[in-house]
């Protein structure tokens, strides 16, 4: 199943299973996708079976498939190739930072590059959504913990990532990320290390990995994560881009307004960005 968030200009917010040019919706069923998702893939379907609604896709505005998760933790430096082109270490325990969800937008919305930045660097990463909660999850049982799969451009800021050890100041630019189009459940990925992602700027595919090279897999991220602090239904963990970020590049190649960020994981979908400048005026006047 594809399960997806929209607003539509008539109805609003709508959350449900996309089929063909349509969406199945499911907000009267689940207030939100979140809640949905604990109750599993089947009861999902059922649901959606015994609705006869349609809402036509086309004018409706995409959303990330969870609009708030309760957390967003992403992970860095999980591909061997990256860490090797960032000069850096192979890591020991996974590195982990947190997003705020108003710094993603959904599926064709664009993303922002802020005016005190001209390094604004893509990132494509795969995202694991959790669909069953816990705490001190086993490696041997995390994947049935999982809920789906989406796309996800985690994108930075790089100076502002660099100003002192903690990233996260370049990591939460609002709008500068972006999550979808759908989640697809994780019934139709039976193992996630078999997928391929490739990242494409301006039509011209920029990285290309495989998940089967992560240093810490799905699974040992699931265990380990859920021992700090507990998952909930609806959580997001972005996995690690792979290697050919712009950043460490010669010479570097960060994004500008007018290019296409798209990030492609076969069996998942095709998220697909355009870039945009922030407008100093709004910032200047302390407007969000």
């Amino acid at each position: 199943m594809r399960l997806a968030s929209v607003c539509d200009p008539s109805a609003g917010t709508v959350w449900g299973l996309v089929e063909h040019e349509t969406l199945i919706p499911l907000s009267a069923a689940w207030a939100g996708i979140g809640e949905a998702l604990a109750a599993g893939p089947g009861t999902i379907r059922d649901a959606a079976a015994a609705q006869t609604a349609r809402l036509a896709l086309e004018g409706c505005e995409w959303l990330p498939p969870v609009p708030r998760p309760g957390k967003i933790l992403c992970v860095g430096l999980n591909y061997k190739n990256h860490v090797a082109e960032a000069r850096r270490e192979l890591p020991r325990h996974p590195s982990l930072f947190p997003r705020f969800a108003d710094s993603f937008v959904g599926h064709g919305a664009a993303v922002t590059r802020p005016w005190v930045s001209e390094k604004f660097d893509f990132e494509g990463e795969l995202a694991v959504v959790i669909g069953r909660g816990g705490r001190h999850i086993p490696r041997e049982r995390a994947l049935e913990h999982v809920a789906g799969y989406t796309c996800l451009a985690e994108n930075s800021v790089r100076d502002f990532q660099k100003h002192n050890a903690q990233v996260t100041p370049g990591k939460n630019f609002a709008g500068s990320g972006a999550m979808g189009p759908w989640l697809v459940t994780a019934d139709e990925i039976p193992d996630p290390s078999e997928l391929s992602l490739c990242t494409y700027l301006n039509g011209e595919r920029v990285q290309d990995g495989r998940l089967a090279d992560l240093i810490f897999p799905i699974p040992d991220l699931i265990a380990y994560i859920s021992t700090f602090t507990p998952l909930a239904p609806g959580d997001v963990i972005a996995t690690g881009t792979p290697e050919g970020v712009g950043s460490t590049r010669t010479p570097p190649l960060f994004m500008r307004a007018g290019d296409v960020l798209e990030v492609d994981i076969p069996g998942v979908g095709r998220l697909r960005n355009p870039v945009v400048d922030e407008p100093r005026a709004a910032a200047a006047e302390g407007r969000p």
